[in-house]
């Protein structure tokens, strides 16, 4: 069978060399997806087996997100035990949902069973409640008790995003015990960094590290060597703030304890930085108001999601209109002025959005509180004047140039000054407002920052020049 080179080295890759499915630009390359794709098409399992099943669970999702959205659920059942359910927490939840809906739950099911407890939650948390508890009911007693707990607890809350698999052992145990109990004990976590040491009643007491363990006499006691734990999570702590705390104090792991103290699972660096990347993805998309919208989803979906801020988006631009409004006789005039008030509304509406985008983002991170506010207000406020009043005299200048009419500069250079120190102004202002009445101001500060740019801007050009020239 002759094959293409693509192919041929695709198909005679080492067991041992890494997958090479990716292109100078990281995107999956497209001679192996049309391979993929064949061999979807002709059931060829051999070849997807070979070269598909033994990916990276992060590749495969990837290649799940780039062939067609039918050959999808064609290429889950064509690897069958093969298909490695990590992969689905790499994907987009739409495609999740879409690929786990046409699973019958035994096999979700099976593949759940062989999966660490936080990958199986990340799972299981999209199906209907119905489905969740088929396939709950058809796990080990002690497997459906960790799942059921780690899914009673809110979501996006640390709880949700634990690991339920953990090593913890009583203070009194010595080292060579718990080093024994390691090598011994199969129901253990496939990777961990950590040892926790509870009480009998699991109250969490301390914790001690692998490397410590490694360098300590096998005679000495635990309870010598562990130290206070680094920062417990609650479980009931948004997973942002948990993730902040590994930020701050530079964790690899960190225990999680209910509101007893109990040790109840760990929260792994791993999944820290898919909450940043979440949390960060979200906060850039509630700045353009598109809500949780994903790029697998379809029209329908996409139009409901940005259906409601370009509602409220209308009624704000009606506003802004209503004060040009006020302003029509003086316009009728002095066509000028309508050829440079969008430019006034402009400038302040990018100048509010820099402010803005800044101070969400330092919300977002605490590094904006109650004790520098005062400050960074005074900063912005600072940067409007002086940004006012260069870009004042740049536009004042043109205009009046253009227009062959210096006063007419003048006006917009003084419109120009007060829209831009009113949009440094809201760009701070509405997101800590916001922020203190318990609103998101990420999805909420973009269409009033924008309004209240357009409002001041249009209300200040055409104000100034019906005073000035008496029109």
């Amino acid at each position: 069978m002759t094959t293409t080179d693509g192919e041929d080295r695709i198909r005679r890759r080492p067991d041992d060399e890494e997958a090479d499915i990716y292109d100078e630009d990281g995107n999956v390359r497209g001679d192996f997806l049309a391979l993929v794709g064949a061999a979807i098409a002709d059931r060829d399992t051999l070849f997807l087996r070979q070269n598909v099943a033994r990916l990276h669970e992060s590749e495969i999702g990837d290649l799940l997100e780039a062939i067609q959205p039918d050959q999808r659920l064609a290429l889950v059942r064509l690897l069958g035990d093969d298909f490695d359910m990590t992969a689905l927490t790499e994907v987009d939840e739409a495609i999740r949902r879409e690929i786990v809906d046409q699973m019958p739950n035994d096999q979700i099911a099976a593949a759940i069973g062989e999966l660490d407890s936080d990958d199986a939650v990340y799972i299981l948390e999209d199906l209907d409640k119905e489905d969740r508890e088929e396939i709950l009911a058809q796990l080990p007693f002690t497997e459906r008790v960790r799942l059921r707990r780690a899914l009673d607890y809110p979501e996006s809350s640390a709880g949700r995003r634990m690991q339920t698999e953990f090593v913890a052992v009583p203070p009194f145990w010595t080292v060579g015990q718990t080093i024994d109990y390691m090598r011994d004990e199969e129901d253990l976590p496939y990777s961990f960094s950590q040892i926790f040491v509870i009480d009998p009643t699991f109250k969490l007491l301390g914790a001690v590290d692998l490397d410590q363990i490694l360098r300590t006499k096998r005679q000495t006691k635990i309870e010598q060597i562990m130290r206070e734990t680094n920062h417990p999570v609650p479980a009931e702590m948004d997973q942002e703030e948990a993730a902040q705390l590994f930020e701050q104090y530079d964790l690899l792991s960190a225990a999680v304890v209910d509101e007893n103290g109990r040790l109840v699972g760990v929260l792994t660096i791993d999944d820290v930085v898919d909450v940043i990347h979440e949390e960060a993805d979200e906060d850039i998309k509630r700045l353009g108001g598109v809500g949780d919208e994903e790029l697998s989803d379809n029209v329908l979906s996409t139009v409901r999601s940005r259906f409601l801020w370009l509602l409220i988006n209308l009624g704000t631009a009606m506003l802004s209109a209503s004060v040009i409004g006020l302003f029509d006789g003086s316009i009728e005039k002095m066509i000028a002025l309508a050829v440079l008030m969008p430019i006034v509304a402009s400038m302040g509406g990018n100048a509010g959005t820099q402010t803005m985008t800044v101070t969400v983002r330092a919300l977002a991170t605490r590094d904006l509180d109650i004790y520098n506010a005062g400050r960074i207000i005074r900063r912005e406020a600072g940067v409007g004047i002086l940004n006012g009043i260069v870009f004042a005299t740049i536009m004042g200048a043109i205009a009046g140039t253009w227009f062959h009419d210096y006063q007419l500069g003048g006006v917009i250079a003084a419109a120009m000054i007060i829209n831009l120190i009113a949009a440094a102004l809201a760009g701070i202002l509405l997101p800590l407002l916001l922020d203190k009445m318990g609103a998101d101001p990420a999805i909420a500060s973009s269409v009033f920052v924008t309004t209240v740019t357009d409002c001041t801007g249009f209300f200040a050009f055409l104000g100034i020049a019906t005073w000035w020239f008496g029109i």
